[in-house]
């Protein structure tokens, strides 16, 4: 299994964070990383995910959301063409922070015959997907926060 994880602090409560990041209707406006999402953070539902990856077109995935505890955790799990092939459990925790600020973990969980391959294919671009959304993330948040 194959894991790629990134941190990032938000000067926000968990619950602030939590609606900026379930507002999929607002993604195209602030995410660079997931351009797109359609559906709702609800146990068992199907989502539309559309990821970029550096300049290439977006990939459309459709997973299925495994966690949404409000304010705490967020997950879903995808695949590629088949189960166990190549399967993503992405996930964001939210954990409450000194001084009203949340730690937000966002990670993804890579398993199946596949992912050694795949994995080293887009690791570089996945770690700077993480990486840019988080950074999206905390300043739209913040500038909610701030209003």
């Amino acid at each position: 299994m194959k894991r790629i994880e990134t941190r990032v602090l938000i000067n926000a409560r968990p619950e602030q964070v939590w609606s900026t990041l379930t507002d999929f209707e607002a993604y195209p406006d602030w995410n660079p990383f997931i351009v797109k999402l359609k559906g709702k953070p609800v146990v068992g539902t199907t989502l539309g995910v559309h990821l970029k990856l550096g300049n290439k077109t977006p990939q459309v995935f459709k997973p299925k959301v495994l966690v949404a505890q409000r304010g705490g955790e967020f997950r879903w799990r995808g695949k590629l063409f088949v189960r166990g092939l190549f399967d993503g459990e992405h996930y964001f925790k939210l954990r409450p922070f000194k001084g009203g600020q949340t730690e937000l973990t966002h990670g993804e969980q890579f398993s199946g015959l596949l992912a050694g391959l795949i994995m080293r294919m887009i690791h570089a671009e996945t770690v700077q997907g993480f990486g840019l959304m988080n950074r999206a993330l905390r300043a739209r948040v913040e500038g909610v926060v701030a209003k």
